[in-house]
């Protein structure tokens, strides 16, 4: 696998030409943006135009990672061009007739085909069930079928997210890439770093991912009461107090964050699925038990199949975790580098949410983590 990476950016322009001499059928770009699509569009239609064999997928974000720095209204872009291994882009779209597990089932029947060893999902970020989608993947792809990926986001306002589709910025769209081949290497870590703040309590009325009630109270009015002088800046403020999901499995909890709130019925939406009769309760973290969180993440990653060569890192992290962090977000992407091998090179954004395989293997929504992929060839 040959790999390069690049960063452009307004003031800057692109950092180096990308290089059209790795065009071909089994090239990979892979990039990140802006959520105003329209700052980028002249470039990423460049981009299309000269490497019109490849395939080419992106998604709006939080915030643009390249290496172990943090941008915004840039272009975090990697190139790989494989030798041996095969890829696969696929696409769906969500919708009322269209909902987020059959979207998932649909994309996994996609990409089954003999080889498979992985999928990296970028899904649109707020018209998605992310539970349900990953629960449709699931069900139709093997745990010997690593997923991970994360929905795109659009900074902290919650209004319209895009995944770049054959040459256009699309709402409602979840697409992925499938990896296959003996010598494809694919590796991932995932962590928190979050602690539990409060009393748990008992989901006593949910739809899906939209909480009503808890303990008998409307969700939102006791939500409101944890959060004092930030509750008038909902749903963003929401990012600093996510909700954990008690379980006794060795997975451990489940953290869900904010979409949404809907002062009429008292309700709040997360970007993942909260069941009724669950125990949950809020989280709160400080910056130094988020950046260890995202060490772990690195340092937990099982590389032991790498053999040398390129090697990429994409680094999803959660929006909630870069306002919490503010000036020292980029303490997180330093650790995360470090504890990486020496030669490997890093994209990624900031998200709403990400996926990866818990401690079982089984793949699962998650919210407020940082979340590794490695990708190599032998």
């Amino acid at each position: 696998m040959i790999l390069k990476t690049y960063l452009y950016s307004a003031e800057n322009g692109w950092n180096s030409p990308p290089d059209q001499s790795l065009n071909s059928t089994n090239t990979l770009l892979i990039f990140f943006g802006p959520a105003d699509g329209s700052l980028v569009e002249n470039q990423l239609k460049t981009l299309q135009q000269n490497f019109p064999d490849s395939l080419m997928v992106g998604c709006s974000t939080a915030g643009e990672i390249f290496a172990e720095e943090l941008y915004d209204d840039s272009i975090s872009l990697a190139i790989l061009k494989f030798e041996s291994s095969q890829i696969k882009l696929v696409s769906t779209k969500i919708g009322e007739d269209h909902d987020s597990r059959n979207a998932g089932i649909e994309l996994a029947k996609q990409l089954s085909q003999d080889g498979l060893k992985a999928a990296l999902i970028l899904s649109e970020g707020l018209l998605v069930n992310g539970s349900d989608l990953v629960t449709g993947l699931n069900e139709e792809l093997t745990q010997e079928v690593t997923i991970t990926g994360g929905l795109a986001a659009d900074g902290d306002r919650f209004e319209k997210t895009w995944v770049w589709n054959q040459g256009k910025f699309t709402s409602g769209l979840i697409a992925a890439i499938g990896f296959y081949g003996k010598n494809i290497g694919f590796s991932h870590g995932s962590r928190g770093g979050w602690k539990v703040l409060g009393p748990d309590r008992e989901v006593t009325a949910s739809v899906d991912n939209v909480l009503y009630e808890l303990d008998g109270k409307p969700a939102l009015e006791l939500y409101k009461k944890h959060l004092g002088d930030l509750k008038d800046d909902l749903p963003a403020s929401g990012l600093l107090f996510p909700l954990a999901i008690r379980s006794d499995r060795e997975d451990g909890d489940i953290v869900r964050t904010i979409l949404a709130v809907d002062e009429s019925d008292q309700s709040i939406t997360f970007a993942g699925n909260i069941p009724k009769g669950s125990r949950v309760r809020l989280m709160r973290a400080s910056f130094d038990q988020l950046v260890d969180g995202a060490m772990g993440a690195a340092s937990g990653i099982d590389s032991s199949g790498y053999k040398g060569g390129d090697l990429l890192s994409i680094a999803i992290s959660c929006v909630g975790r870069r306002l919490l962090l503010g000036q020292r977000t980029e303490d997180e992407l330093e650790v995360v580098m470090e504890e990486l091998p020496k030669n490997c090179q890093q994209i990624g954004f900031y998200s709403y949410g990400e996926i990866s395989p818990l401690e079982s293997g089984r793949c699962d929504l998650h919210n407020q983590t940082m979340t590794i992929t490695l990708i190599w060839e032998n």
